[in-house]
């Protein structure tokens, strides 16, 4: 017992960088208070007492905001960032060294009787606010962003965004390729235009990109096809978008 308490407070240093001591974790971080109180409420629900069992976990949701069902299993090193708002359901199954951060629920879809909350295997992270719902598997070294909404299993290694959640493809399409190479050019660093985040602004702007990157295209195009019917183009041309200074 006291080895897994070791190791709880351990990860705790691991994970937060904000940790300064170990009278500090034991003190003051409701996520390891909660994960301890699990642990007894877990032994009473696994050893028939399920009313006490639900007794103490609710006293540890009043004190921690961290509402934990007894009948959730856990495996070793689990840490709970922040914590407020945490929901994790009875038959969920989180196994070692898994994150979680605040506003995470781990909750269920049916009202019938069995499986019904997710299995998170070792070493998955689930961001701020992210909801994980339904007897899904979450493989092993899983990434869950924040605010996600994730109902299918997700494979080893793969990083889940959005609502609902998708994988995010590590291999950079042609068209993003594009807009990256234009968005430098230009000078300026298109933050958030990407197809993975669901921002208006962020939408104008990759739609910008495509009509530059078009008009380029259609512009070099009919030099080509001008050269090619004897039409001596005399117009100098257009400046090199590498050529431009940007002024700061």
């Amino acid at each position: 017992m006291f080895d897994l308490i070791k190791e709880d407070i351990n990860c705790v240093f691991d994970r937060d960088p904000a940790a300064q001591s170990v009278f500090e974790v034991i003190t003051t971080y409701p996520g390891f208070h909660a994960l301890m109180i699990h642990r007894l409420a877990h032994y009473c629900w696994s050893s028939g007492f399920r009313w006490l069992g639900r007794f103490i976990s609710h006293i540890a949701r009043w004190l921690t905001g961290i509402e934990i069902h007894p009948g959730a299993e856990i495996g070793r090193r689990f840490f709970i960032d922040h914590g407020m708002g945490v929901v994790i359901g009875e038959t969920a199954i989180i196994g070692d060294d898994c994150t979680l951060y605040h506003g995470v629920t781990l909750g269920g879809t049916s009202w019938n009787k069995g499986k019904r909350h997710p299995t998170l295997h070792n070493d998955v992270v689930v961001g701020a606010g992210a909801k994980v719902l339904g007897p899904i598997e979450i493989a092993t070294g899983a990434r869950i962003g924040s605010n996600s909404v994730v109902v299918k299993g997700v494979p080893e290694g793969a990083t889940v965004v959005g609502i609902p959640g998708h994988i995010i493809d590590r291999k950079k399409s042609q068209t993003v390729k594009e807009r990256e190479e234009i968005a430098n050019k230009m000078g300026f660093n298109a933050y958030g235009a990407t197809a993975d985040m669901p921002d208006p602004v962020a939408h104008a702007i990759n739609h910008m990109l495509d009509h530059l990157h078009a008009m380029d295209s259609q512009l070099n195009d009919m030099k080509k096809v001008l050269n090619e019917a004897g039409i001596e183009y005399k117009k100098p041309n257009m400046p090199s978008l590498d050529d431009c200074e940007i002024e700061e």
